[in-house]
C-alpha cells in the first residue's frame, strides 16, 4: 500500500465513524430515554472540554517516537469509550464514557492531519486526496446507516462507532507509516510545553486560526437546526438528506479537483481563507431569509468554500507558521478553536436564537463569519 492509500484508509475509518456519531448520536441518546437538555449537555461537553483536553493530548502525543503510536492508542480508547457508553444504564457512567470516546475521536483528526501532511511532503501526493476519501466515507456512512436505522435498532449507532474505533486502533498499530516525531527521538516534556506556549503568544498564528475557527463555527446553526427548519418549510427528510449529501459531494470535488490545481499555480492559504469567509457571509445571510428549495442547492454548494476551503487554509497556515517540532500542538490548537471552543459556544447560543428568531438565527452565523473575515484581512502579507 502506498502512504497515500494508508492515510486514505485511516480517514475512511475515522470519518466513517463521525458520519454516524454526528448526525445520529442524539437519536441514540433519545432511545435511551434521555431528555433534550441531557442530550445537549452530553454532546456539548466534549467540545467545550477540548480547551483543556486538546492541548494536553497534543503534548502527550509528541512524547512518542512515531506519530502512529498515539493514533493507535486513541483508537482503542475511542472504541472502549463508545462500547462502555452502550453497555451501561447509569447516566453518569454513560456521560463519562461518551466524553472520553468523543474526546479521543476528536483528537485523532489533527494527529492524522499532521501525519498526512508529513507524508504528502515526502512522497509528493496531495493532502486533499486521502482527506477527501474521509469525506466520501462520511457521506456513505451517513446514508447507509441512516437507511438501516429506519427499521433497525438505535443501538446500531454505538456498535458502529465502537467497531470503527477498533479499526482505527488496528490501522494505527499495523498499517500507518512509522513517521517519526521530530527527528525520531521523543521530545522532552519541557520542550513540548514550550512549543505550545510559543504558539499561544504568536499573534499572527493565533489570529489566523481564530479566523478559520470563526468561519467553521458559523456552521453550528446549520448543523443543529437546518433539518427542523426545512421540515417546517415542507421539505421532506429524504430531500434534506440529499441536500446534506450534495454539500459534502461538492466539498469532495474541491479537495480532489481544485486543490491539486491550486497547489500547481501557487494560490496561498490567505486567498482560500478569505474566499471561505466571503462565501460564509453570503451563505448564512441568504439562509436567514428561509430561501425556497431551488435556492438551497446553490447555497449548499457553497459548503465547498465555507467548510473545505477554510479547512484547507487552516491546515496550510499551521504548516507554514508552526515549527516542525510543534506541528501536532499547532494543528490541535486550530482544531480546538474550530471544533471545540467556538463551535461549542455557537451551538449553545443556536437554541435560543432558533426559539426567538427561527431561520433568522442564521444572521448571527453570518456575523460570526464576518468577524473571521475582519481577522483574516490584515494577514495577507504573512499568508499570501
Amino acid at each position: 500500500m502506498t502512504p497515500a492509500a494508508r492515510m486514505a484508509l485511516q480517514y475512511v475509518l475515522l470519518f466513517g465513524a463521525t458520519g454516524v456519531s454526528l448526525p445520529f448520536a442524539g437519536l441514540w441518546f433519545r432511545a435511551q430515554g434521555l431528555s433534550g437538555a441531557e442530550i445537549g449537555a452530553l454532546l456539548a461537553a466534549p467540545m467545550l472540554g477540548r480547551v483543556v483536553t486538546g492541548p494536553l493530548l497534543a503534548v502527550w502525543a509528541d512524547g512518542f517516537r512515531t506519530r502512529r503510536a498515539p493514533i493507535a492508542l486513541l483508537g482503542g480508547v475511542m472504541a472502549v469509550g463508545y462500547a462502555g457508553a452502550g453497555l451501561t444504564d447509569v447516566l453518569a457512567v454513560r456521560a463519562i464514557c461518551w466524553f472520553v470516546a468523543a474526546t479521543a475521536a476528536a483528537a485523532l483528526i489533527p494527529l492524522s492531519d499532521v501525519l498526512t501532511l508529513r507524508l504528502a511532503a515526502r512522497h509528493g501526493f496531495t493532502f486533499a486526496l486521502p482527506r477527501g476519501c474521509g469525506s466520501a466515507a462520511f457521506v456513505a456512512a451517513n446514508v447507509g446507516v441512516g437507511a438501516l436505522l429506519v427499521s433497525g435498532p438505535a443501538d446500531l449507532v454505538v456498535v458502529w462507532v465502537a467497531v470503527l474505533g477498533l479499526g482505527v486502533a488496528a490501522a494505527g498499530a499495523l498499517i500507518l507509516p512509522e513517521e517519526p516525531v521530530g527527528e525520531g527521538a521523543p521530545l522532552r516534556g519541557r520542550e513540548r510545553f514550550h512549543g505550545l506556549g510559543r504558539l499561544f503568544v504568536d499573534p499572527v498564528f493565533m489570529t489566523a486560526i481564530f479566523a478559520v475557527g470563526a468561519v467553521q463555527a458559523a456552521h453550528a446553526f446549520q448543523y443543529a437546526f437546518s433539518a427542523i427548519l426545512w421540515k417546517a418549510q415542507g421539505i421532506s427528510e429524504a430531500t434534506t438528506g440529499q441536500l446534506w449529501a450534495f454539500g459534502v459531494v461538492v466539498e469532495i470535488a474541491l479537495m480532489w479537483l481544485f486543490e491539486p490545481w491550486r497547489r500547481r499555480v501557487g494560490v496561498g492559504p490567505w486567498a482560500l481563507l478569505v474566499a471561505g469567509c466571503l462565501a460564509a457571509v453570503a451563505r448564512w445571510t441568504a439562509m436567514a431569509f428561509a430561501p425556497p428549495l431551488w435556492l438551497l442547492w446553490p447555497l449548499q454548494a457553497l459548503h465547498a468554500l465555507t467548510f473545505a476551503a477554510t479547512f484547507l487554509a487552516g491546515v496550510q497556515i499551521v504548516e507554514r507558521l508552526a515549527p516542525r517540532e510543534s506541528q501536532t500542538a499547532a494543528q490541535t490548537l486550530s482544531s480546538v478553536l474550530s471544533a471545540g471552543v467556538l463551535i461549542g459556544g455557537a451551538t449553545a447560543i443556536s437554541g435560543p436564537l432558533y426559539d426567538r428568531w427561527g431561520a433568522g438565527g442564521y444572521g448571527a452565523m453570518a456575523a460570526m463569519a464576518a468577524v473571521g473575515l475582519l481577522a483574516a484581512l490584515p494577514l495577507r502579507r504573512k499568508l499570501a
